[in-house]
């Protein structure tokens, strides 16, 4: 049985300020600069050379503020044993908004499948199909899974393994639809990474994940961000 319409779970706050400022510093290391805001800035250098061929008159020179143009999808598991690390997903959430202007974010429990939500409050009602998700973003987004990767093999392996709904295809092809369209995908994970041997589900999803799976710490998120970026 099912337990789809009992479980209710929580929106990470994207508010949440303490913890996250090395949070910021490690995400920081995914950038890429493009002229591409509206607002302007002063070109000091273009300013000095059009003074100085103006007769000394100044002559204000401005170009388009460089941005971050990277563009961040956030995939973010909630409830069940998710619940235990609130605060450092909470932080990660807050940080990513702060830094990324490009973001966009949904959740999903335990493993992605055929649906996915943006609102935890109405996940029932406004459900976005993973197929549109992945015609909507380009394969240049940058993918970060959120999980502790904690959960029965068969809600990886198996239709009908999820413990909400029933799955029409294992979560491991809907993993790998997402690698096969995405250029880069990491996994973030808040469980410590000397107890990742002893879970069956963490090792399998690191097989799947090409060994792409970090521990969400500041070391965790530098490394996953050289890997997004390379």
């Amino acid at each position: 049985m099912k337990v789809w319409q009992l479980r209710q779970y929580e929106d990470y706050d994207p508010d949440v300020e303490l913890g996250t400022r090395n949070m910021k510093m490690a995400l920081r290391r995914l950038r890429k600069f493009a002229r591409t805001s509206a607002d302007l800035e002063l070109d000091l250098d273009d300013t000095i050379r059009s003074t100085a061929n103006n007769g000394g008159f100044l002559q204000i020179k401005e170009v388009p503020e460089r941005r971050n143009s990277v563009k961040v999808l956030l995939l973010l598991d909630v409830g069940g044993s998710m619940d235990e690390h609130i605060e450092c997903c909470a932080q990660l959430f807050s940080a990513a908004r702060s830094e990324f202007k490009y973001l966009e974010y949904y959740y999903f429990h335990n493993f992605i499948y055929e649906s996915l939500w943006t609102s935890n409050s109405r996940r029932q009602e406004e459900r976005v199909n993973t197929h549109d998700l992945l015609r909507k973003y380009a394969a240049d987004y940058k993918i970060i899974i959120v999980s502790d990767a904690s959960m029965a093999r068969e809600e990886i392996t198996q239709k009908g393994g999820s413990v909400e709904h029933f799955n029409g295809e294992p979560g491991e092809v809907w993993l790998d639809r997402l690698q096969q369209h995405f250029r880069k995908v990491v996994w973030l994970n808040p469980v410590n990474p000397l107890q990742w041997q002893d879970s069956y589900s963490i090792t399998m999803i690191q097989r799947l994940m090409a060994a792409q799976m970090y521990h969400l710490s500041v070391t965790g998120i530098e490394q996953g961000m050289k890997t997004l970026i390379r």
